[in-house]
């Protein structure tokens, strides 16, 4: 793991660093580089925008480890309001939740049943159900959860981190389900005893996992994501997916809001589906730390767009 990217991930755990990042406006007007702004309907507007453009949405409402009740029945109910204004709105958007968002700290059966609840209601307007992956002591309850969820409802996706040792094998065990799996690098500090240390080692991972799925896709086992701005490793995926036979509609090629957006475009015109992740809400600061320590060089874009 480089010096930058370990510092950054250090920084995205501390408290102290938190509460000062978000109580100063600078700071806030940085986070422009990858989120349309705080509240819901600015993320909406923004997917708006994309849509024009032919692109889909996924939104995800910042926030993690919720340990208060309360706490995680408000996230639920927002998200419901959230469906209702994907329904109202004709976009092609859809959510992703974080389980400690709802609780999975607290109860496992808790948090189940906020999912299934979520699930439900995406199901019902049409959308895909989106289930984030977390830091590596969450992978079994998480994998837990998608199964249970899996089993009464179609459209779920699970996303799996290319980094950790583990995930061709957990690939492999959910293909029967015929899963739907958006694979991105990762974005956790997570110790080389169960992750790659080496980002050559992470990138040859995600290459043949992303082989596997895209296999596996054109025998109508498994729905590829390909979450990653690692462009020329897309673009071999993309030739990977030709030579299996794999149709551009069985796969999707899922980035972040405001990350190699001209790339997102020449994807889109090209044929193949790309959706935003567009994310919001007050709680970005670990979720932003973690974004500049996927790509270092990203620091100085949002020093020189502070100077400018």
């Amino acid at each position: 793991m480089s010096l930058g990217r370990t510092i950054l991930l250090k920084m995205a755990d501390s408290e102290f660093l938190n509460r000062q990042a978000t109580q100063r406006s600078f700071v806030k007007r940085a986070t422009r580089r990858f989120m349309p702004g705080e509240a819901p309907e600015d993320a909406l507007r923004a997917a708006q925008m994309l849509k024009a453009e032919g692109r889909g949405t996924v939104f995800t409402k910042l926030g993690e480890a919720i340990t208060v009740r309360a706490d995680a029945e408000a996230v639920r109910d927002h998200y419901l309001w959230f469906f209702d204004q994907l329904a109202a709105s004709g976009l092609d958007g859809h959510v992703s939740v974080k389980p400690t968002q709802l609780g999975l700290d607290l109860s496992y059966d808790q948090c189940l049943e906020h999912l299934m609840v979520l699930a439900a209601r995406s199901e019902a307007i049409g959308k895909t159900f989106w289930i984030d992956m977390e830091g590596f002591v969450y992978v079994d309850p998480t994998l837990k959860l998608y199964r249970a969820l899996k089993a009464k409802h179609h459209n779920v996706g699970l996303a799996l981190q290319a980094y950790l040792y583990r995930t061709q094998a957990d690939l492999e065990a959910l293909m029967p389900l015929r899963p739907i799996i958006r694979l991105v690098k990762g974005a956790y500090a997570e110790p080389s005893s169960v992750a790659f240390p080496v980002k050559a080692d992470t990138n040859r991972s995600y290459f043949d996992l992303s082989d596997r799925m895209l296999q596996a896709a054109a025998a109508g086992q498994c729905t590829p994501i390909l979450g990653t701005h690692d462009i020329p490793l897309l673009d071999r995926l993309v030739a990977r997916a030709k030579a299996h036979g794999t149709p551009d509609r069985g796969y999707e090629i899922h980035m972040l809001y405001g990350i190699r957006d001209a790339d997102q475009r020449r994807l889109r015109s090209e044929g193949r589906t790309v959706k935003t992740l567009i994310s919001y809400g007050s709680a970005w600061y670990k979720w932003y730390m973690r974004r500049l320590a996927e790509r270092p060089a990203n620091v100085w874009f949002v020093v020189r767009s502070l100077l400018g």
